[in-house]
């Protein structure tokens, strides 16, 4: 493959600026894309709006999910919430329930926490003005940059992994793209359509989503066909290189359904950090090398709540994959037998009753275990 500083006659390269446009491609550029924008862009709900706080919500929803995916939770969402006001006012467990299902939760809760600081510091409106933006938590520069130039038109370029893709291909970048983030984002910045910013990125998002995919490119119906440098050489479906990675780590973990003598179910949630902050769960906690499922519950439950369990028949098995790792969840029914349950290592423990359980927010994983029990709804005896 040939090197990012060789590629053809149309780009005018230097090694400290790799992938520099002539003016003529940078405008041949522009146009092809938005002339096909107006014809194939996709018709999306957040597309229909200026609103500021609309806009962001669908930026942060769409990180790492599908449209389809998307799109009801976008609608239910500015229902329940239609401002930042509704936003910045709810509690947070009642934004975690509406996100849930959704993943990657920590995208919920910097938008609660962000919708405060909007309250506290911009008298509830939405900032305007990048600096300000970037403060926001779980905001960064690809995020603001969408949500400025859709909502406001402001010329701010967007780096996410659709436009990624794209640029990578178009100059057939011979580096992983995390290896050459400032130069795409040179590249981004350089081809901004800074008269229509706003069309130029949806129009950039839409041609990764849905000409220039990751598996099989349908290079035949794509604006930029003939400057793309992967498709002049073939190389289409081979970039953007990837880099080896580690073999996903396995977790096995032991579950605990723990019922005490009134048919209560015992849950905790989990403390603000980490992938699950201020979720519900059943607790538990990962085997030690060597230890049974069985002695694992019973040492997790008097580790992280203080209490004594008698563990019975098993449940449920789940397996479920997280972006970074893959755990395999052992849930076995338990009986409390001793002790007064104490966060220990968590937020909040609560007895709850099966029928009160859908008040509060699960991880996906959880949401199988108690499934598992709606088929069986009564606590099983044990000896």
């Amino acid at each position: 493959m040939k090197p990012l500083t060789r590629q053809n006659q149309w780009l005018r390269d230097s090694p400290s600026s790799p992938g520099v446009l002539s003016s003529s491609t940078k405008l041949e550029l522009q146009r092809s894309l938005q002339q096909w924008y107006q014809q194939q862009g996709r018709e999306l709900p957040w597309r229909n709006t200026r609103d500021p706080y609309a806009i962001w919500v669908s930026e942060i929803m769409l990180q790492q999910t599908q449209v389809k995916t998307v799109i009801p939770y976008y609608e239910r969402w500015l229902s329940r919430f239609p401002g930042i006001t509704e936003l910045a006012t709810a509690d947070q467990q009642e934004v975690l329930k509406l996100w849930q299902g959704l993943g990657y939760y920590a995208r919920a809760r910097n938008l609660h926490r962000a919708a405060q600081v909007v309250v506290m510091h911009h008298g509830g409106t939405f900032p305007a003005e990048l600096d300000a933006v970037l403060a926001l938590p779980g905001i960064g520069r690809t995020t603001a940059g969408g949500i400025l130039s859709a909502a406001f038109n402001q010329p701010y370029a967007i780096l996410d992994g659709n436009v990624k893709r794209v640029l990578t291909r178009l100059v057939a970048l011979s580096l992983p793209p995390r290896r050459a983030i400032a130069q795409l984002w040179h590249l981004s910045e350089t081809l901004l359509d800074r008269t229509h910013p706003r069309d130029f990125n949806q129009a950039l998002m839409d041609l990764g989503a849905t000409v220039c995919t990751r598996h099989q490119p349908d290079c035949t119906r794509c604006p930029w066909q003939w400057h793309c440098q992967a498709y002049r050489q073939g190389l289409q479906s081979e970039l953007p290189m990837s880099e080896s990675r580690a073999p996903i780590p396995h977790k096995q973990i032991g579950v605990a359904v723990i019922w005490n003598d009134q048919g209560h179910i015992l849950i905790d949630r989990r403390k603000q950090s980490g992938l699950l902050g201020g979720l519900w769960e059943f607790p538990g906690g990962k085997l030690e090398p060597g230890e049974t499922v069985e002695e694992c519950i019973r040492r997790e439950i008097q580790e992280e709540l203080g209490i004594e369990v008698a563990v019975g028949d098993r449940l449920i098995s789940v397996n479920h994959t997280y972006s970074h790792f893959r755990v395999t969840l052992e849930v076995h029914h338990c009986q409390h037998i001793g002790g007064d349950p104490q966060p220990i290592e968590c937020d909040e423990v609560r007895w709850v009753t099966l029928t009160e359980i859908d008040q509060f927010p699960f991880p996906a994983a959880n949401v199988q275990i108690i499934e598992a029990l709606r088929l069986c709804p009564k606590p099983p005896r044990f000896q």
